[in-house]
């Protein structure tokens, strides 16, 4: 496999060139997109970034300004024109579903779900309409960031299941996400809801970095907890600790997880799905640099993949 340098990349006269030098195979086994408002709330200008490098996914969660399930549906249509202009597929239509503290079984906690259910169906009206049957959504948030009491799992077990048969009679996927704060924010938790929750319409948008930052030795350990064939999403980027252990986000190969082991791994068990860089680090010099800056290194991990 061919490997190259950071300064070799940046120095690249243009980054194209670069590309054409990837095995032919690394994009199309790595389906690599980018989280469109971590570029730029215009979705042109995200699209026009994307295919820059050469990529062909996004993954959709704010569009100019606003989340996806708070735009109108003529505006999501729009997206879908420009997406479909510049030959970008939507990987997975990321919303808030029950990115939430857990309601209470009250009339009250009960009207908090209603308004959860409607949210679902919105968002697959939009997903529809971007071509994706992909839905990422979450397990619940603990409300005070440490673990979740253990009496509310099974509970959370059932929302989580009823939320899979209404996806399933639309023909949709839930890509749940483990992230930090929620009940389920690592890969040991993310297994145990799996393990609990075995409907085909459910699966895991596995977060590595997520994991790590919630205190898991996410790869291996975390990910050899996951069944393999349960994971439908991936989402990369890097993360560091200071010496106080003090956690934050920080561009690709700037930090302490491994995206090669970590990638390597997924193609090894037959992993086809989906990945996506979701930036989350901060620039001075903007969001589509800093994305820019994480891009460039990730490609050239998947380039050694």
């Amino acid at each position: 496999m061919h490997s190259f340098t950071r300064r070799q990349i940046l120095a690249a006269p243009a980054f194209g060139a670069f590309l054409r030098a990837l095995p032919a195979a690394s994009l199309s086994q790595v389906r690599l997109g980018v989280t469109t408002d971590e570029i730029d709330d215009d979705v042109a200008a995200a699209c026009k970034f994307l295919r820059e490098f050469g990529l062909s996914y996004a993954e959709v969660r704010n569009i100019w300004g606003k989340y996806n399930t708070e735009q109108p549906l003529d505006k999501v249509r729009e997206a879908r024109a420009i997406f479909d202009q510049h030959k970008i597929k939507t990987s997975v239509l990321g919303t808030a579903f029950f990115k939430i503290p857990l309601p209470p079984d009250t009339p009250e906690g009960r009207g908090v779900l209603d308004n959860q259910w409607a949210l679902l169906d919105i968002a697959m009206e939009r997903a529809k309409i971007l071509g994706t049957d992909k839905i990422r959504v979450f397990a619940f948030m603990t409300g005070n960031g440490g673990k979740g009491d253990t009496k509310d799992y099974p509970r959370i077990f059932e929302l989580v299941r009823e939320a899979a048969h209404r996806a399933k009679a639309r023909n949709f996927r839930l890509a749940l996400e483990n992230v930090g704060g929620s009940y389920v924010s690592t890969g040991e938790e993310s297994a145990v809801l799996l393990k609990a929750v075995q409907e085909g319409s459910l699966g895991l948008t596995w977060d590595p970095n997520n994991a790590g930052l919630s205190g898991e030795h996410s790869f291996p350990h975390g990910f050899g907890k996951l069944d393999p064939a349960r994971i439908i999403h991936v989402h990369l980027r890097d993360y560091r600790r200071d010496q106080d252990g003090k956690g934050e986000w920080c561009a690709v190969g700037d930090g302490e997880f491994d995206n090669l082991g970590q990638i390597r791994a997924l193609l090894k068990g037959g992993y086809k799905e989906t990945f996506t860089l979701e930036t989350h680090y901060k620039s001075p010099k903007g969001k589509a640099h800093a994305s820019r800056t994480s891009l460039t290194a990730l490609l050239k991990v998947v380039a050694q993949a």
